[in-house]
């Protein structure tokens, strides 16, 4: 963990390659869990594809193991504190050596699929491409113009296909490159190893299509 002005992270740097270590950023936002360690591991992950992956913790260290618990903290957040930190984090990763792209990318996960369409949209010329479990937003994304991609569940009691067909509908319209992936028998929080609800087969070709996205929409952007 690294400690930033507002707020707490962890940064996963990808393996060195001739004593540089040095890959395209990707902000990472956490589920209404918390940072857990399933999140940690995969920001190793994709530092692992060659990614430098920041992960910013929204709850200060807390975490949560049922819907009550993390309903509760969702609850609990300061809009403006997470504002600032989503901004702070931008900041970090665009300056950082080990960043050799220039648009970076975000990737979200309920919760934090939602900051970061809302992500996208406040700072449109930092985010080159964005991925999306499970998550939509329904405010403002007039100014958004990263490339996008989504992964959703066949049944998901807490994303409705009606928002999802609607954010599809409004990213389409904007004229923004935008791919929607739904998984078969597969429910909400489908990608997480340490969740009941995993789909293994699904957030194995889930991890397929972003890894593949996120290299295309971000690795052309060198300086």
């Amino acid at each position: 963990m690294i400690t930033l002005d507002i707020g707490q992270a962890y940064l996963a740097l990808p393996p060195a390659q001739q004593g540089v270590e040095q890959g395209a950023g990707i902000l990472l936002i956490h589920a209404w869990w918390g940072l857990t360690d399933f999140f940690k591991a995969l920001a190793d992950r994709l530092a692992s594809e060659g990614f430098v992956v920041l992960a910013p913790d929204l709850y200060d260290g807390a975490t949560a193991s049922t819907v009550e618990e993390a309903a509760a903290l969702r609850d609990a957040l300061d809009g403006d504190q997470v504002v600032a930190q989503l901004d702070e984090a931008l900041d970090f990763l665009a300056v950082h050596p080990a960043v050799s792209s220039d648009g970076l990318g975000v990737i979200g996960f309920s919760l934090g699929a939602s900051w970061s369409l809302w992500l996208a949209n406040h700072q449109p010329d930092a985010i080159a491409a964005l991925v999306a479990f499970y998550g939509t937003y329904d405010g403002d994304l007039s100014q958004m113009r990263a490339a996008f991609q989504g992964h959703f569940a066949e049944a998901d009691e807490f994303e409705p296909r009606a928002a999802v067909e609607q954010l599809d509908q409004t990213l389409t319209a904007m004229g923004l490159e935008a791919t929607f992936f739904i998984y078969q028998g597969a429910e909400h929080w489908f990608f997480e190893a340490d969740h009941p609800a995993y789909h293994a087969e699904s957030a194995r070709l889930a991890w397929e299509w972003t890894v593949k996205f996120l290299h295309q929409k971000l690795d052309t952007q060198q300086i």
